[in-house]
């Protein structure tokens, strides 16, 4: 390919926008945009800050002197659409009207990342894709089973980074994503532990519904008849309840702070709950990884750590321990969500891969 794909990353989060504008795969610029409860609270829902933050990604691409209808392709990173397999897909009007929708049935910023691509595209005549977003299912039937009829366990992954690790790895080591199997750690401030079979996530932890280790804002899982308890203590509503276990749970509960370095420097002053609490976090993980090598039989190519927890020895090398009898561990630190979204745009544009068409048909939807 003679002329550079350009192409506009976006990756709309909680308390961020994340942009980023590639040719190619080489990067040019990369914007974290930081959003204020303040800056949010005009917004009674989600969907209300479709224009806010547009707006914001125009005014950053012209105080970087970067004109919008040079553009090739807008790529987000999805969100708010309804289960489906993995892969790069077209943003059409379909789409785009599921995530205004939050059709995966919880409105998350991610959902307008869709919706912004689109906008954008549709503007200048260009180009707009989703690339693996977090409502990809590929999980297995016996994954999905649970010990209540009509409940069944969900895919809730951070697909995005998970499927591009995935692919790093089996490119520096000349091998398929499709030939391989891989346990995929993924510590930020979510956790996802995920089972990779010939390139389909079969298995992993539920990080929207809660389950899985604790992670840095979530409680991950506990006895169920205890938030029975506390559902019924009188002390809390559903929604405070619910803030409790997913967005102040994990570390947040044990030191009012979800800073890992900053709990790992309690440890290296000698603070022994400290050292408890990380090492017991450390642990759940492994204990998930575990359970994920059962996912694949034992039959493991690698165990890969990644995401921001990663880039600390103290973490990884516990983790080492817990795991290495059972395959090779190897560490990719941080995480490579907005290079994935050019890095999926270019496998389209070469021709590796055939970006998909949305069916808005559920690949799961119950066994009932």
């Amino acid at each position: 390919m003679d002329k550079k794909t350009r192409t506009l990353a976006i990756n709309p989060g909680s308390t961020t926008t994340k942009i980023a504008l590639y040719d190619n795969c080489d990067e040019l610029f990369a914007v974290s945009i930081a959003h204020s409860l303040e800056d949010l609270k005009p917004f009674a829902e989600i969907q209300d800050q479709l224009q806010y933050r547009t707006d914001l990604l125009e005014k950053i691409m012209l105080e970087k002197g970067y004109d919008l209808g040079d553009v090739d392709v807008f790529a987000g990173r999805g969100g708010g659409v309804v289960p489906l397999e993995g892969g790069v897909y077209t943003v059409s009007e379909l789409l785009a009207d599921h995530a205004s929708r939050a059709m995966s049935g919880g409105a998350h910023p991610a959902q307008l990342a869709a919706q912004i691509a689109k906008q954008f595209a549709d503007r200048f005549g260009k180009l707009a894709f989703v690339v693996n977003p977090p409502d990809v299912d590929e999980f297995s039937d016996v994954a999905r089973v649970s010990g209540v009829r009509g409940i069944y366990r969900e895919s809730h992954i951070h697909a995005l980074n998970q499927k591009e690790v995935a692919i790093r790895f089996c490119r520096s080591r000349g091998v398929k994503y499709e030939d391989v199997n891989l346990i995929i750690c993924h510590l930020g401030g979510g956790i996802s532990i995920t089972a990779h079979e010939k390139g389909k996530m079969i298995d992993s932890n539920d990080i929207i519904n809660g389950s899985g280790p604790m992670t840095p804002t979530r409680s991950g899982d506990m006895p169920y008849m205890k938030i029975i308890d506390f559902s019924y203590s009188g002390e809390y509503t559903k929604k405070e309840l619910s803030n409790k276990l997913n967005k102040a749970g994990g570390l947040i509960s044990h030191f009012g702070t979800e800073n890992v370095p900053e709990i790992l420097e309690k440890i290296s002053t000698g603070d022994k709950y400290a050292e408890l609490i990380i090492n017991g976090m450390i642990y759940q993980c492994a204990k998930y990884a575990g359970a994920m090598a059962v996912a694949l039989k034992g039959k493991i190519n690698a165990i890969i750590i990644t995401g921001a927890i990663a880039d600390n020895a103290y973490f990884t090398d516990r983790m080492k321990g817990y795991l290495a009898w059972i395959s090779e561990v190897v560490i990719m630190p941080h995480e490579f969500e907005l290079e994935a979204l050019a890095a999926g745009v270019m496998r389209v544009i070469s021709g590796e891969e055939k970006a998909k068409t949305y069916t808005g048909i559920p690949v799961w939807n119950g066994f009932e």
